[in-house]
């Protein structure tokens, strides 16, 4: 079982610094009130060629989209993962970091949103890698996603937008 993966969004830098430590170039990064947005390429993926996300704190998740590559299509709309964020205090809001607390949620757009990963994230607090707090906190984020996405029609936008955080993607 891995620990928590751990990553740094650095806005200043335009760079994304994965779990396991690779450096990325970003291509734009955008903050608003509620969050923050990205937009990179993904070289060496054979699924994707390029993802966007938004890191949004208040509601401890992290919204993807991905550019599928032909043959490797999935028909889900968006992909959120259970994070905390958190922003370092002395850079002036230029360093975000997340932590994933292994429940993701893939929300197919008027029809349904799927909880996955459960299995990890039962197994990482058995193992003492999410303390009981996180793990409610993450459990607590996963449901109030879910409830939030099925009240508005599985459709992340119009939630978002109910909640005064309107997106928008490239």
């Amino acid at each position: 079982m891995h620990p928590p993966k751990r990553e740094t969004f650095d806005v200043a830098a335009r760079t994304n610094t994965d779990n396991k430590g690779f450096v990325r170039e970003v291509d734009a990064y955008r903050r608003t009130p509620w969050g923050l947005y990205l937009s990179r390429p993904t070289p060496g993926r054979a699924q994707f060629n390029h993802l966007q996300s938004w890191l949004l704190p208040s509601l401890g998740l992290r919204a993807t989209v991905y550019d599928w590559n032909p043959g490797h299509e999935k028909p889900q709309d968006h992909y959120l993962d259970v994070v905390d964020i958190w922003i370092d205090d002395g850079a002036a809001g230029e360093v975000w970091h997340t932590e994933d607390h292994y429940l993701d949620l893939v929300v197919y757009r008027g029809d349904r949103t799927d909880v996955i990963d459960v299995d990890e994230f039962l197994e990482a607090h058995r193992a003492g890698l999410l303390t009981p707090e996180v793990a409610e906190r993450a459990m607590a984020t996963t449901l109030t996603a879910v409830a939030g996405l099925a009240a508005h029609g599985h459709d992340l936008g119009s939630w978002l937008s109910g909640n005064g955080m309107p997106i928008s993607w490239r």
